[in-house]
């Protein structure tokens, strides 16, 4: 197999190791895990629980993966926690595993950065490249897509959905839904506008970021209800895949809370990074 594993290392029978994988000093590693190829543990880490860690991931000491979820409706049936490849999880990071009443898994998706002292609690999804800065929380049952940034000490409520591309600024309490492309800021966080930044750096072409400015000001616009601006949008924006997904996000919210813009200003866009230039 051709792994390395420290002597003061435990590592409980029926556990698999894939080629390569490094163990440093004073980890442990539990019957049910299964390391992939490459993946290192620098120290002190604790891996329990029916765990699947991807190929290439970088785990830092004092991280606890797999324990049982902090859930009082769970009863202790065998649920699980899954992390993509590629992923790095810094220092006295704490990932739980789902619980047995709801969808019973954790899943954390390929080339994530979750930084030191950050949480994901039990049954939440998270997608790809996801970047978690030191101390950010995310609560039970939260959907998390691909390409969002979770400033520091920043908390999302528990069965909050976030959109792809959304940027939640450090120190915020995310109460509710936030839009693909939303720039969520705030104690109890408002939108501030689209993450036009980020929306940059993944390759959208100025096409698509006007697109997405101008469905996102139809949207919340005050002068009409949010359902016949959604319905507005739906027939003004067909063409574009990329506006309609905020229409599709919202028309998917039921009943649920999701965060909007100030009263004041509610349907301005921050254009310091105008797509129009």
């Amino acid at each position: 197999m051709n792994e390395s594993i420290h002597s003061s290392s435990v590592v409980e029978p029926g556990a698999i190791l894939g080629q390569g994988v490094r163990i440093g000093p004073f980890c442990f590693v539990g019957r049910d895990v299964v390391l992939g190829s490459n993946v290192e543990l620098i120290s002190h880490v604790s891996i329990t629980g029916a765990t699947t860690i991807g190929d290439g991931c970088k785990i830092y000491p004092n991280a606890a993966l797999g324990a049982e979820p902090q859930n009082l409706s769970h009863k202790g049936g065998k649920t699980t926690l899954t992390i993509g490849q590629n992923t790095i999880i810094r220092e006295s990071v704490t990932i739980h595993t789902g619980s047995d009443s709801s969808r019973g898994a954790t899943t954390v998706g390929d080339d994530c950065f979750i930084m030191a002292y950050s949480h994901i609690a039990h049954d939440c999804s998270v997608g790809n490249r996801v970047t978690m800065a030191n101390g950010a929380t995310l609560a039970g049952h939260c959907d998390i897509g691909d390409n969002v940034t979770i400033g520091g000490f920043t908390a999302v409520l528990q069965f909050s959905r976030v959109g792809n591309n959304a940027f939640l600024a450090g120190m915020s309490g995310i109460s509710g839904d936030v839009i693909p492309y939303g720039m969520a800021q705030g104690n109890l966080a408002k939108l501030r506008g689209l993450n036009v930044v980020g929306m940059r750096r993944s390759g959208m072409s100025r096409e698509d970021i006007k697109a997405v400015k101008d469905a996102y000001r139809m949207i919340f616009s005050h002068a009409t209800p949010l359902a016949e601006n959604l319905e507005r949008a739906r027939t003004e924006f067909a063409g574009s895949a990329l506006a309609m997904s905020l229409v599709d996000f919202l028309s998917e919210r039921g009943r649920r809370y999701f965060v909007t813009p100030p009263v004041r200003g509610g349907s301005d866009v921050d254009d310091g990074d105008d797509a129009s230039e």
